[in-house]
């Protein structure tokens, strides 16, 4: 479990929009390790270089909000993501949202939880 940088920022929903934005960071060499993108264009980043991306992201005049969240990787399996979502309950961290994926066949999933006190979570896994 690490604390990473969440960028978040609101794109319009359209063709193209995402793939430009994927494009954009592409071609800056920063890597995007997982992404959420909803029905109201809100995206949700984390990137192997945030302050990077960001600036980049904000010179193309997006609002860009950075956030810290838990990332975590789990077996990719049955069962594998409770131990974790009880700890940090058991702790008083609440869960607000969560995105997660596996490539299929992979030993390990990814997921990124924004949380109330991502540094509680973390101090609660022992980082």
């Amino acid at each position: 479990m690490a604390i990473r940088t969440e960028l978040n920022l609101r794109v319009p929903n359209s063709p193209g929009t995402l793939a430009a934005i994927c494009r954009l960071l592409a071609d800056e060499r920063v890597n995007i390790t997982a992404l959420a993108l909803d029905t109201s264009g809100q995206l949700r980043l984390v990137v192997d270089n945030s302050v990077r991306a960001a600036g980049i992201l904000r010179e193309r005049h997006y609002q860009v909000a950075e956030r810290n969240v838990v990332f975590v990787s789990v077996a990719n399996g049955p069962g594998a993501l409770a131990p974790v979502l009880t700890q940090a309950a058991e702790s008083g961290v609440n869960i607000e949202y969560a995105y997660a994926a596996a490539a299929e066949g992979s030993a390990t999933a990814a997921v990124v939880m924004g949380v109330s006190d991502a540094e509680r979570a973390a101090s609660a896994a022992g980082l």
